[in-house]
């Protein structure tokens, strides 16, 4: 079962990778390890482009994420470093943060109202899940089940479960098998859909132009290192964004992102998440794990209903609007976007905003529960 992810991105919905904090009073020998971060590399990087050449949805996400799960619960020893999974998410910072132009910013403040719609949402999909989950997920610990079924960060609702005495791995178990049933069966129904470049949004700039590509990097690793330092959670997607999409929406072009690093993100945030899934995953808590699974599949199909009823009244399309409100993470959602072509900045917001809302609104909310139930 997945670890406490004390420090993990947040909204990326990828804890800590476990062999980056070896077990305490253990020494693991380095090299061994290294060697078995290369393999899982050298392994994703092969599911990618298998999946590439068959034409299969995100492939630098998907193709890494699934190998990775699947070898993992079979019992190969696979390792993710965080740092570079952390790197991942610096480059998806950056690559969305570059949609966002004067004009798209512009466009946004009238989608406040859908915004909020969003939160709104959020919360409700979440004390919904939480419902199913004490009923049919064989969890009567009102801690646990609540920041289980929160529609935020694994790694932040994982620290208030243990904050409230909940059972940490239940919570981290319940995030991960949710992301990953969320970032594999939205977008192959899009594919299947023939939903793509619906809702195109070109970056701010297309050129990649060296000196402008080493300051935005700069920039935005200046963000991060600022948003670590004040304890801001997921800084790695957040510091990024925040700044790219400062420089972006100032009519300031600097470069784009070469392509590889933004696959090499994918990759690197692939494997991170897939190297949760270990036997012990599979093995434990199949009731809960099936509630967490069947609650999932029902809040997507649910929140497809929704997208059509919000995209209806302000105008969206609803492939984009799913991906706004859908109870996946930023990168994972934002990554589709930007793959598909389906209003990256939307999407960006509606999660940005929504895991803001969370964060702070959960901890209270549980509050109000726990006084209900006892």
């Amino acid at each position: 079962m997945p670890p406490d992810p004390a420090q993990g991105p947040g909204a990326a919905g990828v804890p800590d990778a476990p062999a980056d904090r070896p077990a305490q009073g253990t020494h693991p020998d380095p090299v061994a390890r290294a060697r078995r971060v290369a393999l899982t590399l050298a392994l994703g990087l092969a599911a990618a482009l298998a999946c590439r050449a068959l034409g299969t949805p995100l492939p630098w996400l998907i193709g890494p994420l699934l190998a990775s799960a699947a070898l993992s619960m079979t019992g190969v020893k696979l390792a993710a470093s965080g740092r570079l999974r952390n790197f991942g998410l610096w480059m998806i910072g950056v690559a969305l943060g570059l949609y966002f132009t004067p004009a798209v910013l512009a466009l946004l403040w009238t989608l406040a109202p859908a915004l909020l719609a969003g939160i709104a949402w959020a919360l409700a999909l979440g004390y919904g899940f939480y419902r199913f989950l004490r009923r049919f997920g064989g969890e009567r610990d009102p801690a646990t089940a609540f920041f289980a079924a929160a529609i935020g960060g694994a790694s932040e609702m994982a620290v208030m479960a243990e904050r409230h005495h909940g059972r940490v791995d239940r919570v981290a178990a319940a995030h991960s098998l949710r992301v990953l049933l969320v970032v594999v069966l939205i977008p192959f129904a899009y594919q299947a859909a023939g939903v793509q470049g619906l809702d195109a949004t070109a970056p701010a700039v297309q050129e990649l132009r060296w000196p402008g590509l080493a300051l935005l990097l700069a920039a935005s690793g200046a963000g991060i290192a600022l948003l670590g330092w004040l304890g801001t959670p997921n800084p790695w997607v957040l510091g990024a964004l925040l700044v790219t999409l400062s420089i972006s929406g100032a009519g300031v072009e600097l470069s784009a992102l070469p392509p590889a690093l933004s696959n090499a993100g994918q990759l690197f945030i692939g494997v991170a998440l897939g190297t949760r899934f270990t036997p012990d995953f599979a093995r434990a808590a199949p009731r809960w794990l099936g509630a967490v699974a069947l609650g999932t599949l029902g809040m997507i199909a649910v929140s497809a209903g929704f997208a059509w009823l919000l995209a209806q009244t302000v105008g969206l399309h609803p492939a984009t609007v799913l991906l706004g409100t859908s109870p996946g993470g930023i990168a994972e959602m934002c990554i589709t976007a930007k793959v598909l072509q389906l209003g990256v900045p939307v999407v960006t917001a509606f999660h940005v905003t929504r895991y803001v809302a969370v964060l702070t609104l959960t901890a209270p909310l549980f509050r109000l529960e726990r006084r209900r139930v006892v």
